[in-house]
């Protein structure tokens, strides 16, 4: 057809009747250029350590031999939302920095981190303590490619970015309910 590639809508049904999952417009994008560096990045393979013998460590966290560490990338949404993805030839660390635009946005936020990452065990790839300047991160190793699927991580981390976003906001929502209620019920003190 004349060398032009057809592009495909954003969002398609997966079968007649069901509606697709809706992504705000501003969202979409973003997450997809995660998605699709994600599945790039995640190519890894074993690589025993050129320090310690018999023992194969993730490289990105260790940085003992700079020459199979790549270039870190930052996406970002804006000056408040990124997701930087360091990768290296046998671990890649993926840290998340969640839009916070006030202080009771940032509260939250940290409280959440901290309620998620005390619960690391639980979700395998979660590191306990985040990269400096990001609220959450994650650390895949070629042990968790051959334990799980490659797509299913991708997508557990996509969702997890579109959670943390919602739950974040619904927290927020909850809190200012609840101070608004105490508020009315403190004034009606002296209201009489």
């Amino acid at each position: 057809q004349g060398g032009r590639v057809r592009a495909r809508p954003p969002c398609t049904a997966s079968a007649p009747g069901r509606r697709a999952p809706v992504m705000a417009h501003t969202l979409a994008p973003y997450l997809d250029a995660i998605r699709s560096t994600l599945q790039v990045s995640l190519c890894l393979q074993s690589y025993p350590s050129q320090v310690v013998e018999r023992q194969s460590r993730p490289e990105i966290e260790f940085q003992d031999t700079p020459a199979v560490l790549l270039r870190p990338l930052i996406i970002a949404r804006d000056e408040n939302e990124r997701c930087l993805i360091e990768s290296s030839i046998n671990s890649v660390r993926i840290s998340i920095k969640v839009r916070q635009s006030d202080d009771t946005e940032r509260m939250l936020c940290r409280k959440y981190a901290r309620f998620i990452t005390q619960r690391a065990e639980q979700f395998v790839i979660l590191r306990r303590k985040p990269v400096e300047g990001f609220d959450i991160s994650f650390l895949v190793t070629n042990t968790h490619l051959e334990e799980m699927i490659k797509d299913k991580i991708i997508d557990f981390i996509i969702d997890f970015m579109k959670d943390v976003d919602k739950e974040i906001k619904d927290l927020k929502i909850a809190l200012n309910t609840r101070l608004r209620a105490a508020a009315t019920a403190y004034m009606s003190q002296f209201a009489k």
